[in-house]
């Protein structure tokens, strides 16, 4: 086992206890298998796999983070875990914490309550955190502007922060799906990368066996680091309240 590891892609592990883990879940990774069975990926592109080798456990996903997007991954340990954490997921009664650039100037509060057609209701408050202009020019403007804000989806709907701002008029960067691909090509210039600029920051939610509040939080990748720098902000906040940047 302990050979297995030098050579296999391991996750960061961000908390761990007899009920359940919390992983860093890097963007492009899927958090288990399809569920269509013709379609296949390998071991390294799949977290509940990897995890079970890495801890020599089993492993049991509660919720899902598209494929595209990185941040807390969370999966039980025994099964009395799973359903107690599932519940607390269908119930609502995890508070999950976005952070994402989207496009234009967002006002610094803003509350979507707008129903997704195939998914029913769905509500998502936006809190904004800093601005941007760049000297680039797009179809319409001669400067480009983007937001950097945290979104707190209260209801889980598939793709729903994505789904919400782009119907706002404000789309996630780096989103080929519902996003704006002129947006999508300056900023993927700009920075030298392309990517969802969707990260899950973190999850409060209920222990399942103890009932304790827990809080976890996920590091931001190094390729936010220059966008926080174009901002002139960090968003991550440190135990004495100064700002400061996760490695």
């Amino acid at each position: 086992m302990e050979f297995k590891l030098k050579f296999m892609k391991l996750l960061r592990i961000l908390h761990q206890d007899d009920s359940l883990v919390a992983v860093q879940k890097p963007a492009g990774m899927h958090v288990h298998p399809p569920e269509d069975p013709r379609h296949r990926i390998s071991r390294d592109q799949n977290c509940m796999k990897l995890l079970r080798s890495q801890l020599d456990l089993p492993v049991h996903p509660v919720h899902r983070l598209d494929r595209a997007t990185s941040g807390v991954l969370i999966f039980a340990l025994n099964p009395e875990a799973a359903s107690a954490l599932g519940k607390q997921f269908q119930e609502r009664m995890v508070r999950k914490t976005y952070l994402t650039v989207a496009r234009g100037h967002l006002p610094e509060s803003l509350r979507i309550d707008r129903a997704l057609k195939d998914t029913g209701e769905a509500v998502t408050e936006i809190r904004r955190i800093g601005l941007a202009e760049f000297p680039w020019p797009n179809e319409r403007f001669s400067t480009s502007r983007y937001s950097l804000v945290f979104a707190h989806p209260l209801t889980g709907r598939m793709h729903q922060i994505r789904r919400h701002l782009a119907g706002a008029g404000h789309p996630i960067v780096g989103d080929t799906v519902y996003g704006d691909g002129e947006h999508n090509r300056l900023f993927r210039q700009f920075f030298d990368i392309q990517q969802l600029w969707l990260h899950a920051h973190s999850l409060e939610f209920q222990h399942p066996t103890s009932g304790a509040k827990l809080l976890i939080r996920a590091r931001f990748p190094s390729s936010w680091h220059p966008l926080f720098d174009s901002f002139g902000i960090c968003p991550w906040q440190g135990p004495s309240g100064q700002s400061r940047r996760e490695t």
